[in-house]
């Protein structure tokens, strides 16, 4: 909006924050001198800002929504390299979230965070005040989120975070809060900018260019920025915690990867079977040298395999973005301009899920097989070694995505009060994936080819399967990698989202006089369509690819809404805000609409204190891939808990069942559904803000949410493990929950007496049905000490606690309390960090240290066993990490930086609850491995 000042008087407390947070470089215009009223008093006054979280220009810089605000100054001082990095790390991001370790999963190639423990796509995420698109993948293979990965930091002004539902002003996603990522709008002078990093444990090595200059001519102003970065990846063997299966938990030793397995089906114990006539000789060359016999607890018999298999995948993504973006202002007269922004993403991510997932076995396809040589059903499997696949990193998965956001409008004055603005916004996002795929039949046309050999007919016992007398000493041989690349090809999925809005406001922050100042007002008029497109590749639709499925979809909706907002200054210390908002989706010739509205009210008592407080609704409309999700299928695998009980082994100890149970595979199904209604939502927050001398602040908040008509995915190996409390009497067997497993998991016939058929199929629908409620606490501290000889400092501390969150999965369940149900949840309960920075008396050195403190959480035997009571669970220690940098700006036009992240090399708290079997003994979606990194920088102005 055209920047026009208008004076508005304001309290000695709004001062005072602005005060603070321009000592923080945070923005707020200047205060103006002192003017003398008629009552021969001094009143300050203050320009018009646009503060998010509100549509109405106001000078007060702290509203009754709480607003947290970070500077690009104090992203950089605080070590930060990317946007998701300054969001992830901040307090309010308490979740756990799926990343580029999670290589396993549907969007490695994407960031996110958690608010307060709630699900990804209940933040809403704008680009100077915009919605920003989708992302075209969606997280967990199932929900449509928007990726904080591909912004630009070097490009940001300051992001504004506002906690809590912002419904009623921002619509549709905002049930646990906005977050505004402000661009650069203007640079003084020309300004480019190198930065290069790299780890102490190695690999993650870094290269980042930027720049950016303002141009004016006459009445035309324009800024262009560019950001180029190119990122190394860091592999698992580089690391000790990732190299090698774990090895931390003395009770359940290191157990290899089963390269080369033969298992018996009708054992129920002991059903590994040595047949290598060459005792894993023709192996020993593979992974490096680290392919040999191996033993696991519980089978008496060895196989061929691998400690090693672990190293061979990716932490950290490999990654080249390229980012342009330019704003332009033209005055067409004194009081109208027009506007206009583009902004450019292109990123190449590339990483590598390992030899885990990369491998055959015969009872995908062929089921039990029969052996006359070893009168016994067997199951076949083989993992395929790094130098059998002709290296991992040279069949990395690529990921290659362009996106784009293009603003076009105009704004100005009506009369002396009126503000308006119309524009017109397009967003898309192409995203192209390509992945290594094994061909079904052409891979089991090799092992028939060269171990299996031809059927033989039906068995001899009762002719239900198969016979095969299998050549061991051929299937214990390694294949070349033309053998390899003979089965498998690399195929490309293909997705998109686009978005259009038209998008019309008017303001008035003088509508009327009032005891208190003037009253404002703002009305909103929007409307557009958007849509999705998820393509995989005609190999996966047609069901041509082993082991591996997608989702599919696509469709479109249109949608318009109407905001408004009124703020009311009723007395000089009370000042009332209220706003509504209607939007309406059309949807495959349906309509969903919903209405929310906002009600705060602001108390200032004495000039160096607000209270504030908020009651209102929000909502999620459903996701276009919620409607739109073709019917999809995936593969997946889960621990057999009631077979595991039935051999002996419970949920704490289902490592030592036998594998068939312990990692049972499973064909996953999930489906749109165009007949979902809105997820709704009542929220309401009080707290305070208190300045009591200048620069100085201290707020907190309080924050509730009880979220109804939720969009649940049921989890797989919940719902096995509930069956499990079922079948022995743990749950009633009549209850919700238990009817539910029963219904949504299909096992095959029972082949072996006393245990159950196989897990064949779970469906995980999604549908209305979940409650969610959360309490949390945040807290902000600023100050800025000036000293007359030895320079500035500054202050920041910020803290978040959820003290509730209860989920209630299926109407008539009790709800679950997932600060006490670890098989529910790893959130994080608390999150705090702060930062002290000096600058010194000539401005010419400034040093920051930065510090941030995880909470406990629940260790993998709590997640496994449900509680912190049974056999090794329990809680990890807190996780301390520590930022440091230091600038100098002694030269002409020139500035150094060192930067150093954690500083103590500080990897997760060790957890010697995992299995020996684990392939990554540490929570991937709460903690990272990358280690200590460090940058120098140097940016020159010319």
């Amino acid at each position: 909006m055209l920047n026009i000042s208008k004076k508005l008087r304001h309290s000695v407390l709004g001062l005072a924050i602005a005060s603070s947070l321009m000592s923080f470089s945070a923005y707020a215009q200047d205060t103006t001198s002192a003017d003398t009223g008629t009552d021969g008093k001094n009143a300050q006054k203050l320009d018009a800002v646009n503060v998010t979280g509100s549509l109405i220009p106001i000078s007060q810089i702290e509203t009754a929504t709480p607003t947290i605000t970070i500077t690009s100054e104090q992203i950089k001082a605080k070590g930060f390299s990317t946007i998701a990095e300054v969001l992830q790390s901040s307090s309010f991001a308490t979740g756990s979230v799926q990343g580029a370790q999670f290589t396993q999963g549907f969007t490695p190639g994407a960031q996110s965070l958690s608010m307060f423990g709630l699900p990804v796509g209940f933040t809403k995420y704008l680009i100077d005040g915009r919605p920003m698109g989708n992302f075209p993948a969606l997280y967990n293979g199932s929900d449509s989120f928007n990726s904080i990965s591909g912004i630009p930091a070097d490009l940001v002004d300051h992001i504004d975070i506002l906690p809590g539902g912002q419904s009623s002003l921002y619509g549709s996603d905002a049930i646990a809060g906005v977050i505004n990522i402000v661009l650069k709008k203007k640079v003084d002078h020309p300004t480019i900018d190198y930065r290069y990093g790299w780890t102490s444990e190695g690999g993650g090595q870094s290269h980042r260019i930027s720049f950016a200059d303002s141009f004016q001519w006459d009445k035309l102003n324009v800024l262009v920025g560019a950001q180029l970065e190119k990122v190394d990846p860091i592999w698992g063997s580089q690391r000790n915690l990732s190299k090698q299966y774990n090895t931390g938990n003395p009770d359940s030793p290191a157990a290899a990867g089963r390269d080369f397995l033969v298992s018996s089906l009708t054992r129920t114990k002991n059903s590994y079977i040595f047949a290598d006539p060459n005792d894993c000789a023709n192996t020993e060359g593979l992974m490096h040298g680290g392919e040999g016999k191996q033993y696991r607890v519980g089978q008496a018999e060895p196989y061929c395999g691998s400690l090693n298999s672990p190293g061979f995948r990716t932490m950290q993504n490999k990654s080249k973005n390229a980012d342009f973006y330019t704003h332009a202002t033209f005055d067409v007269t004194p009081d109208t301009q027009l506007y206009g922004d583009f902004l450019y993403h292109h990123g190449e991510q590339q990483w590598s899920s390992g030899p885990s997932y990369m491998w055959w076995g015969s009872q995908t396809d062929f089921g039990p097989i029969y052996d006359p040589n070893l009168d016994d059903y067997v199951a076949l499997q083989r993992g395929f070694t790094d130098e059998e696949v002709g290296g991992y990193k040279n069949i990395m998965n690529k990921q290659t995505e362009n996106s784009l956001m293009v603003t076009l409008g105009g704004n100005g004055v009506w009369g002396e009060k009126w503000n308006w603005d119309l524009g017109f916004t397009h967003s898309e996002d192409h995203l192209n994936t390509s992945q290594v795929d094994r061909l079904a039949d052409k891979m089991d046309d090799f092992f028939i080819n060269k171990a299996m050999g031809p059927d033989l007919g039906p068995d001899p016992y009762d002719g239900g399967y198969s016979t095969y007398a299998v050549n061991y000493d051929q299937f214990y041989r390694p294949i070349t990698a033309s053998d390899f690349d003979s089965f498998t090809t690399r195929d490309h999925t293909k997705a998109k989202t686009w978005d259009n809005m038209l998008r019309f406001q008017v303001t008035n922050g003088e509508l009327f006089p009032l005891p208190g100042g003037d009253a404002g007002i703002a009305l909103v008029a929007e409307g557009g369509n958007q849509g999705w497109a998820y393509t995989p590749s005609q190999n996966m639709l047609d069901g041509n690819v082993w082991g591996t499925t997608d989702v599919q979809g696509a469709g479109h909706r249109s949608r318009y809404a109407l905001t408004s907002e009124f703020r009311a200054p009723v007395l000089s210390w009370l000042t009332l805000d209220v706003s509504g908002r209607y939007d309406s989706y059309k949807v495959a010739q349906q309509t969903i609409d919903h209405g929310t509205y906002n009600f705060g009210i602001e108390v200032r008592p004495f000039d160096t204190l607000l209270l504030r407080g908020k009651y209102g609704t929000a909502f999620k409309a459903p996701n276009i891939s919620d409607q739109f999700m073709g019917e999809s299928g995936y593969y997946s695998a889960v621990t057999d808990y009631s077979n595991c009980a039935r051999l002996g082994f419970d949920p704490a100890h289902s490592d030592q069942c036998d594998g068939n149970y312990s990692n049972a595979q499973f064909s996953g199904k999930q489906s749109g559904n165009t007949e979902l209604q809105p997820i709704t939502a009542k929220v309401w927050s009080y707290g305070f803000v208190w300045s009591p001398v200048a620069r100085m602040k201290f707020s907190v908040d309080y924050l509730h949410w009880d979220i109804s008509n939720e969009v649940a995915e049921e989890s797989a190996d919940k719902l096995v493990l509930d069956e499990y409390h079922c079948n022995t009497g743990d749950y009633d067997a009549g209850s919700p929950t238990c009817l539910n497993a029963y219904s949504k998991i299909t096992r095959n016939p029972a082949t072996i007496d006393g245990l159950l058929g196989t897990i064949a199929t779970i469906s995980t629908p999604k549908v209305n049905v979940a409650n969610e409620k959360v309490n949390a606490l945040n807290a902000e501290f600023s100050y800025m000490l000036p000293t007359a000889h030895f320079g500035s400092f500054m202050f920041d501390t910020s803290y978040s606690d959820v003290l509730k969150h209860e989920y209630q999965p299926l109407p008539g369940d009790d709800y679950i309390n997932y600060l006490t149900s670890p098989d529910w949840s790893t959130d994080f309960k608390s999150k705090v960090n702060g930062s002290v920075t000096w600058i010194t008396p000539n401005e010419q050195w400034s040093a920051t240290v930065y510090f941030n403190r995880y909470g406990s959480t629940p260790n993998y035997a709590a997640t496994q066993s449900g509680d912190y009571t049974t056999g090794k669970a329990g809680r990890l220690r807190p996780w301390v990490t520590y930022n440091a940098s230091v600038s100098y700006k002694g030269f002409k036009d020139l500035e150094l930086s060192f930067l150093m992240n954690n500083v103590l090399n500080k990897m997760p708290p060790k957890d010697r609850s995992y299995l020996g079997t684990e392939t990554s003994p540490w929570n991937e979606q709460n903690y990272n491995i990358y280690g200590r990194t460090m940058y120098v920088e140097a940016n020159y102005t010319f």
